[in-house]
């Protein structure tokens, strides 16, 4: 990160991790304006759903970076605001992970250590990353319909409620819903220019990172400059003591080579629902039954380490 490339935006989600984000901030606030210079660094701290999209959207030509302290939910807002911005003028895109998953994180190699994450960004060169979008919703890391979609927003909710965060948090949520809610669906999906295919899903994942639920290896190969989404999906119906098994080997990424566990790649892809399901992006309930998922080739300059 370049002062003299421009100035800096600080977008700050004050109730990620039960309100550590807040906290947080004030440190990264010291230590960025000391390095960059107090003129050169804006920090702001949003006061409502959406507020990052809104900030992050406007910051086009003011500011050469913006930078988020939270958790994916708060990137998934950023991201979705820059993405409103022409390419040629977007700023660069930075990440102070302070969240229960810490996903996209995860992905970018950003340390969970505030001061660590705060020297990997002044001293991290900019990539070009991938975006997807799904109908009219950008995403950056993480998109799911069916099982594990409703296992990612069981775990938003109960995480107002516990203690818990992460991929303890994500396992303990998804062995309730295995349990209780193993649901099936009927599809229509259609990969790039691929003959469509009728089958029969329990989950659906279309990933351009690694990982979800904090941590979970569901697409242990999906990179996040290759151009392509990596999709996971468990075809048929399955018992639940099957289900559970392979559910516990996602956590290492041990289910790529389980009967009835489909990976591909695709840079488009289109899915219709018999009935609307559980579907989340980087864990925001998006609604509807029929999906257009689009990949935006290296679409945003990141600083990753």
């Amino acid at each position: 990160m370049d002062k003299q490339r421009g100035k800096t935006l600080v977008i700050v989600n004050p109730v990620a991790k039960r309100s550590e984000a807040e906290m947080a901030s004030y440190h990264v606030r010291h230590i960025l304006r000391d390095a960059l210079g107090a003129p050169n660094v804006d920090v702001v701290q949003t006061v409502s759903p959406g507020h990052a999209t809104y900030l992050a959207s406007g910051s086009a030509g003011e500011y050469a970076h913006v930078v988020t302290i939270g958790g994916d939910g708060a990137v998934h807002e950023t991201i979705n605001g820059l993405m409103q911005i022409a390419k040629n003028e977007r700023p660069a895109f930075g990440l102070i992970p302070v969240g229960s998953g810490n996903d996209y994180a995860r992905t970018l190699g950003m340390s969970e250590n505030i001061e660590e994450a705060c020297q990997q960004l002044l001293g991290a060169e900019t990539r070009m990353h991938d975006v997807g979008k799904v109908n009219d919703e950008y995403f950056i890391e993480t998109l799911s319909f069916g099982l594990d979609a409703a296992i990612a927003l069981g775990t938003v909710e109960a995480r107002h409620h516990t203690k818990q965060t992460g991929g303890a948090l994500y396992f303990g949520v998804g062995i309730d819903q295995l349990l209780h809610h193993l649901d099936n669906y009927q599809i229509q999906v259609q990969f790039d220019d691929e003959p469509a295919l009728e089958i029969s899903v329990i989950m659906f994942a279309i990933q351009n990172g690694p990982t979800y639920g904090g941590g979970f290896k569901i697409c242990p190969q999906a990179e996040p400059d290759d151009g392509l989404f990596d999709i996971c999906y468990a075809e048929g119906k399955w018992s639940v003591p099957r289900a559970v098994a392979i559910f516990a080997r996602t956590k290492n990424g041990n289910h790529t080579k389980a009967r009835n566990v489909v990976f591909k790649r695709a840079s488009r892809v289109r899915i219709s629902f018999d009935k609307e399901p559980p579907a989340q992006a980087e864990g925001e309930k998006i609604t509807g039954s029929t999906f257009d998922v689009t990949m935006y080739p290296r679409a945003l300059e990141v600083f990753a380490p």
